[in-house]
């Protein structure tokens, strides 16, 4: 069943979404060569908790930490590891899910460290042009499948590959809901959109092939052939009219910018 939120639940939703930007905000201006992501995971816990919410991944089917951190070919749910410091070069996702009265906001952004290598900032600006591309069609009427067909044709346009195993959700009182949301697929196909759906569309977009393996921690997912994976998340609201991005980065800062 696709929950249709009611306004009420929409503005808590909203400010849920909102915190959960303003996490990246706060973490973005924090990121230097030489920290770890365990040191990243702890200024968001901190920052979270300050705000009077719970972060949604800790504990969420046994997840030890407060976000995913994914760095270079780890495509997603990458723990956060006093192990794993930022060099020069890097890029590092980091993966922000709010719990604030009730409602999950979940957003995402790939940052730059350092000085990075031009075919990997083309291949992070092409990500977000496939979420924010993805986002654009989102309206009552649409079916998920054009948000898919969508992102794939941009992301093979750019001779990347869209990976498969994992894919956007529907959000609300529950992290994960209906429906998935496929980075992939065919226009036409899939659930009708309706106002009042909310959900995420967060496509992860490889440097070279689509294939994945998951590490024996059971959540770190990789690229098969070591290249760099890059991704990008919002959680949107579908209107009367069209659709909002309820994870809207409240400064203005969506592009990515390190």
């Amino acid at each position: 069943m696709i929950s249709i939120k009611s306004s009420r639940e929409i503005e808590i939703m909203r400010e849920s979404c909102q915190l959960a930007a303003k996490t990246l905000n706060f973490i973005e201006e924090k990121l230097e060569i030489g920290m770890t992501t365990e040191d990243v995971n702890q200024l968001c816990h901190d920052f979270i908790i300050k705000n009077e919410a719970y972060p949604s991944p800790l504990n969420y089917h046994g997840f030890p930490k407060s976000v995913c951190t994914s760095l270079n070919e780890v495509i997603c749910h990458g723990i956060p590891s006093k192990k794993d410091v930022l060099k020069d070069g890097d890029i590092l996702n980091i993966d922000v899910t709010t719990y604030l009265k009730n409602f999950h906001g979940d957003t995402n952004r790939t940052f730059y460290i350092g000085n990075v290598k031009p075919e990997i900032k083309k291949l992070v600006q092409v990500t977000y042009e496939c979420m924010m591309e993805g986002i654009a069609i989102c309206k009552p009427g649409a079916r998920m499948g054009d948000i898919g067909a969508t992102i794939q044709k941009i992301a093979h346009d750019n001779s990347y590959s869209v990976v498969q195993e994992y894919c956007g959700h529907g959000i609300g009182r529950e992290f994960h809901e209906e429906p998935q949301v496929l980075h992939y697929g065919t226009k036409g196909t899939g659930a009708e959109m309706k106002a009042g759906m909310t959900f995420t569309i967060e496509p992860m977009i490889n440097l070279g092939k689509r294939h994945c393996k998951v590490l024996k921690d059971e959540w770190t997912v990789i690229t098969k052939d070591k290249k760099v994976s890059a991704q990008f998340e919002h959680t949107i609201l579908i209107t009367e009219s069209g659709h909002e991005i309820l994870t809207l980065d409240p400064d203005g800062k969506q592009e990515p910018s390190i």
